[in-house]
């Protein structure tokens, strides 16, 4: 395998890893651009990701498991909104009892229903979404440089890879371009101005979160019925923190939040491939210290060593209409 080949292999897995990241980064986006801190998008993405397994499995068609996890996220999404905008209260401990929460029942769940540990079973391919190759694809395959670009990495995907990196621009036009989106990043600022205006602030940060549930709910999809073939428990494995981590790198803005899915994609998918090699002057390194890469930072993200990411001012913060 020659170093051209190998670049392709990392970019295709990198772009494969990404996924998760950028569905459930954006949603972060929309909950936290209307002052909702939301750490339960490992929760949802969690939830979602069982749903579409066990509909998918049950009824054979991915597109009812994708309604199935979509429906599990939103409802998981008003839940965090009730406790969080209705009721007021503190939207770390929501989010982390969402967690919590979903982390044991997939578990109870899975078990009582398929017997298999608190896992799903193998899907049938009729039941999970397919890989499309794009016109053209196996007709340059054969091109230097740009067939197995285009034939490898840009074709033979499923359709939520490309609805995923569809959004980062959709994302965009909605919060910039917009009167949802400019009241939303309003809300986000100053609920006080928007209040004033005669817009309901719990109205708009209940879409916020019901935003931030639909695209929770494509992630956990991808997870169990594009990228596996089956529910495996806390097969999240942590990707919501990473994406919470992600979004903060990208100072809340559609774009950068895209790349910085991508660069913790690229350490997964090298974590991947470095798995028993052999590094020039050093030897073959522990596969642990490569599959700790995206935790480490995360870690120096949040910590604030590279740049300074501000939040929405009124992020966090319960509103409380002045009389």
């Amino acid at each position: 395998m020659d170093y051209y080949d190998i670049f392709i292999s990392v970019l295709s897995s990198t772009i494969r890893l990404s996924i998760p990241l950028i569905f459930t980064a954006l949603a972060g986006l929309f909950s936290e651009r209307a002052g909702i801190f939301d750490i339960g998008l490992e929760g949802k993405m969690l939830g979602s990701a069982f749903a579409a397994a066990c509909v998918a499995y049950l009824t054979g068609s991915a597109w009812l498991g994708l309604g199935a996890g979509i429906i599990c996220s939103m409802a998981l999404s008003l839940v965090h909104g009730f406790a969080s905008i209705t009721n007021r209260g503190n939207q770390i401990i929501s989010g982390v009892a969402i967690n919590f929460f979903i982390a044991g029942i997939t578990i109870v769940l899975g078990g009582a229903w398929f017997g298999q540990g608190g896992r799903t079973p193998q899907l049938l391919p009729d039941a999970r979404f397919a890989p499309i190759v794009l016109p053209g694809a196996d007709a340059i395959r054969g091109v230097p440089v740009i067939g197995p670009l285009y034939a490898n990495v840009i074709s033979g995907n499923n359709i939520l890879t490309y609805l995923a990196f569809l959004a980062v621009p959709l994302s965009w036009w909605i919060l910039y371009r917009t009167r949802f989106g400019l009241r939303l990043r309003a809300v986000g600022e100053n609920p006080g101005a928007v209040d004033t205006a005669g817009i309901s602030v719990s109205w708009l940060r209940y879409r916020a979160v019901m935003c931030a549930g639909i695209l929770c709910g494509f992630s956990g999809t991808y997870l169990a019925i594009a990228q596996s073939a089956a529910f495996i428990k806390d097969m999240s494995a942590g990707k919501g923190y990473i994406a919470l981590a992600a979004l903060v790198f990208a100072k809340w803005k559609p774009v950068p939040v895209m790349f910085a899915c991508l660069l913790f994609g690229f350490l997964d998918a090298l974590a991947n491939f470095m798995q028993g090699k052999q590094v020039p002057l050093i030897g073959e390194v522990p596969v642990q210290i490569f599959q700790a890469l995206p935790y480490i930072l995360t870690c120096i993200l949040l910590a604030g060593f590279i740049g300074v990411a501000i939040p929405p001012k009124a992020g966090g913060i319960p509103y409380t209409k002045e009389r």
